[in-house]
């Protein structure tokens, strides 16, 4: 089988936009629902309520794959599976290990997502002497003095970060100079990666705070609403509030 060193999705060459990209995994999470349903053909705006988002994006999106889908009948389902699998490099093998097997690592072992969507758990790797050789999801963890030998023996290029803050930088470095050239990061830190590595980060309190940040303005609504006033200033929703693809920009914390 594949493995992920030898092949490269061919999103960048093809042309397609980041905000696209990001949103492939949304379509395909919805496509394999209706595919495991046995739904045969689904229409542009079922598609885009089931992923949310809105059908001209989703239709705008899909051209850049090449499909079209057909007036009158929409798009064949399983054929989009296909087609955005082999496009996110999902339709080969791809080794995976996780640094840092604390208890958001041992979750992450644990997830069974990871083999359905064509991602293999290769090693997990802890600091803690202590952790060396326990199994975890069934499979034993090893001591991060052999990161470098365990990437290489199992062609690895996609790590995942989720040791503590302090030594993310120095895990992510280890894993670059070992090849790796994607990083998912959870730890609550900015890693420093040179060009053509990628790295996505992962940080669930940041995700809180802009969930409360929109508590906190429908608080502002409902108390003006009360009081007959006018909204509050942070209560505005208009398009300035907007990312340049129409979605709402990340905030982090200062």
């Amino acid at each position: 089988m594949a493995t992920g060193r030898t092949h490269r999705p061919a999103t960048r060459s093809r042309g397609i936009p980041e905000a696209t990209v990001a949103r492939l995994p949304l379509y395909l999470r919805a496509l394999t629902a209706l595919s495991e349903r046995s739904v045969p053909t689904v229409s542009s705006e079922e598609l885009a309520a089931a992923a949310g988002v809105n059908s001209a994006k989703l239709r705008k999106d899909f051209s850049y794959l090449g499909s079209y889908g057909t007036r009158g009948v929409g798009y064949d389902v399983e054929y989009l599976v296909y087609q955005i699998s082999r496009e996110l490099g999902l339709t080969q093998d791809w080794p995976v290990v996780i640094v840092g097997i604390g208890n958001l690592g041992a979750a992450l072992a644990n997830y069974g997502g990871f083999a359905s969507r064509g991602f293999r758990v290769a090693a997990l790797i802890d600091a803690d002497p202590a952790m060396a050789g326990k199994p975890v999801a069934g499979i034993p963890v090893q001591h991060s003095d052999d990161l470098e030998k365990i990437i290489q023996d199992n062609g690895v290029s996609i790590g995942v970060i989720a040791t503590p803050a302090g030594a993310a930088q120095a895990v992510c470095d280890r894993l670059v100079a070992a090849g790796v050239t994607s990083i998912l990061n959870f730890a609550p830190t900015v890693l420093s990666v040179p060009e053509g590595v990628d790295v996505r980060k992962v940080d669930l309190s940041i995700e809180l705070q802009i969930l409360a940040f929109h508590e906190q303005r429908k608080a502002g609504e409902e108390a003006a609403a009360s009081d007959g006033g006018a909204p509050t200033v942070a209560a505005r929703s208009d398009s300035a509030d907007q990312g340049p693809d129409g979605d709402m920009p990340a905030v982090m914390p200062a």
